[in-house]
């Protein structure tokens, strides 16, 4: 399994931050924990299984689409390769956009066995609709991007008033690492954008440009009520989206204060143990672009050096800690 990489030389100055004590667990109990997972081999999967074995803990990866889900009254029941799964001390899920569908029934089903979850159903649905996202995070006094949906042709002067004005930025309301979100500089940019996607049957967000961020945000990774390691993604030349998809780079960054408590609040808005909250540095403080709910983290461990999955973990067997103790493997 691979191991976490040494820390990359960072591009620009940040406040070091010395890499504190991973958490700690020490195994009374031994558990089968799940990891939802179209992939083992993939670099988040491979480290969490692998961190589960450092904290005595056996992890099995699921490949969701391979879950069958039988229902009878009184009695859920999840079958993999024709095999009941029974006797599972804790859910840990890492669904894709692509199945988001069939991903939260999984994980509905496991809630109602009583299995603990991670990041339950309801959590993982409203965090991958980013309209009622910033709803919520809006609602709950969160700072965030002035916003405006609109399906009105004849409305869309008006609403690029209510964002600020030009340039503005245009999102697909389902869209990850970058994808489906663009830059408008004119205003016959985002017509001409908008009634592609409208076409297609394709809902937008059209979302303030935020300048003094300078191409940058703030990644920062929650697991439970705090946040492990936290970097600044900057965005490659000539490019304004800083997802390292998109070729940004990442740099070990120290959170003040009102930036963690930012971030764990807006994870827990969504009903997040474990969250990816990504945010700009604005002039008036922290602004949440997105809370995910199936965040990857190889480039924050290669950023901050930071053991990520074995905190997941740790937490993780701590629900199971937790969790109806018919669930428990004992030594």
């Amino acid at each position: 399994m691979p191991s976490p990489p040494k820390p990359v030389a960072a591009r620009e100055k940040v406040r070091a931050k010395k890499p504190g004590p991973t958490a700690s667990y020490t195994a009374r109990r031994r558990y089968l924990l799940a990891i939802l997972s179209r992939k083992r081999t993939l670099y988040t999967t491979s480290r969490l299984v692998a961190a589960a074995a450092e904290l005595g803990q056996r992890a099995v990866v699921l490949d969701t689409l391979r879950c069958n889900l039988a229902l009878e009254r009184g009695r859920p029941s999840v079958f993999y390769n024709g095999h009941e799964v029974v006797r599972v001390g804790a859910v840990l899920p890492r669904i894709g956009a692509s199945i988001t569908n069939y991903g939260l029934a999984v994980v509905n089903q496991f809630e109602m066995m009583g299995v603990p979850v991670s990041n339950r159903s309801l959590a993982i649905a409203k965090s991958r609709d980013k309209l009622r996202c910033l709803q919520l995070l809006a609602s709950h006094g969160i700072d965030i991007p002035r916003t405006v949906m609109a399906r009105d042709r004849a409305g869309l002067e008006q609403a690029v008033d209510q964002i600020g004005g030009l340039p503005a930025i245009i999102k697909l309301i389902q869209g990850t690492q970058g994808v489906g979100v663009m830059i408008a500089h004119t205003f016959e940019e985002i017509q001409t954008i908008l009634d592609t996607f409208w076409n297609l049957g394709q809902e937008i967000l059209l979302q303030e440009f935020i300048a003094e961020s300078k191409g940058a945000d703030i990644r920062a990774l929650v697991v439970g009520e705090r946040v492990v390691g936290a970097m600044r993604r900057r965005a490659k030349a000539g490019e304004f989206r800083s997802n390292l998809h998109r070729g940004g780079q990442g740099a070990l960054v120290e959170l003040s204060a009102a930036y963690a408590r930012t971030a764990v609040a807006a994870a827990q808005v969504m009903g997040l143990d474990v969250a990816g909250v990504d945010m700009l540095e604005s002039r008036d403080g922290p602004k949440i672009m997105e809370v995910n709910s199936s965040p990857g983290f190889e480039g924050l461990e290669a950023a901050t050096g930071l053991d990520v999955a074995r905190e997941i973990m740790a937490h993780v067997v701590g629900l199971a800690d937790a969790g109806p103790e018919g669930m428990r493997v004992r030594r």
